[in-house]
């Protein structure tokens, strides 16, 4: 791995850049937030600020680094020749910053021939950013993190999200009922990013959701991962991509629940 692709000079860009854009976000909340467009679903929304946020954070990536590929949730995707490849999310949890619920993140990470080496989560309304490098501690405003201590499934705390599709959300429904009397309880707080973020601080015990994407968990499965939790990239009940984390001590326990409650595919 060359200088130019080191872990650690990217995740210092991708902490950078996380904060200029959170100053963006946050600007946009204060001056009324509006749906500018819908994608999947008619509930599946677009903001301005999403936009301008994306665009704000490949300006500031590629003017750093004008050989490097970008792939972002709502613009274009832009080839590179570096080998290196910005993967971003500029908003998750739109929804929530749409109705001023304070769960929201923007989302970077860098991939260095296909592999995430590196990575930033900043909760925007609280102002915490996660980090993470291959080779390096991964932390909470700088304070290293680590996945909760074992517990048995009864007791666990897991997270799921809903598709923005109505066949899939029936499916999921489903399943987190048929879950729910297996363990501690479920939370859904509407942002991947933040979920597998909290699983890494010891916040969680456990997540399962169907209907993501890589822009929703480059970064912030890596830092989950560095933190001793496993991340597993699957395919959901309903076809879509889903992803299951967990600590690594008893993540076996965690997927045979998951897939017993009809989140996976067989």
């Amino acid at each position: 791995m060359t200088s130019a692709s080191d872990p650690a000079e990217l995740r210092a860009l991708a902490e950078e850049v996380a904060r200029a854009a959170a100053v963006l976000v946050r600007e946009h909340a204060v001056a009324g937030v509006s749906v500018a467009a819908t994608k999947s679903s008619d509930v599946d929304v677009v903001t301005a600020a999403d936009r301008a946020c994306e665009e704000l954070i490949r300006r500031l990536v590629l003017e750093r680094r004008p050989g490097d590929a970008f792939l972002g949730e709502e613009g274009d995707d832009v080839a590179g020749t570096s080998g290196v490849r910005w993967v971003v999310d500029p908003i998750d949890g739109t929804v929530n910053f749409l109705y001023g619920i304070p769960e929201y993140a923007v989302s970077i990470a860098a991939e260095v021939d296909g592999e995430v080496v590196a990575g930033a989560v900043l909760d925007v309304a609280k102002d915490v950013l996660y980090s993470a490098h291959a080779g390096g501690p991964p932390t909470r405003d700088g304070v290293a993190l680590a996945v909760r201590h074992p517990a048995p499934l009864a007791h666990r705390l897991v997270a799921t999200g809903f598709n923005y599709t109505r066949p899939v959300r029936e499916i999921q429904a489903a399943a987190a009922a048929r879950l729910l009397p297996h363990i501690r309880d479920i939370r859904r707080t509407g942002s991947c990013a933040l979920d597998l973020c909290r699983v890494a601080e010891g916040a969680l015990d456990g997540y399962v959701e169907e209907g993501v994407h890589l822009w929703d968990h480059a970064a912030a499965g890596l830092i989950a991962r560095l933190a001793g939790a496993r991340v597993l990239v699957t395919t959901g009940a309903g076809g879509q991509e889903a992803v299951v984390c967990g600590p690594e001590h008893g993540f076996d326990e965690l997927l045979a629940a998951v897939r017993a409650a009809g989140f996976l595919r067989e």
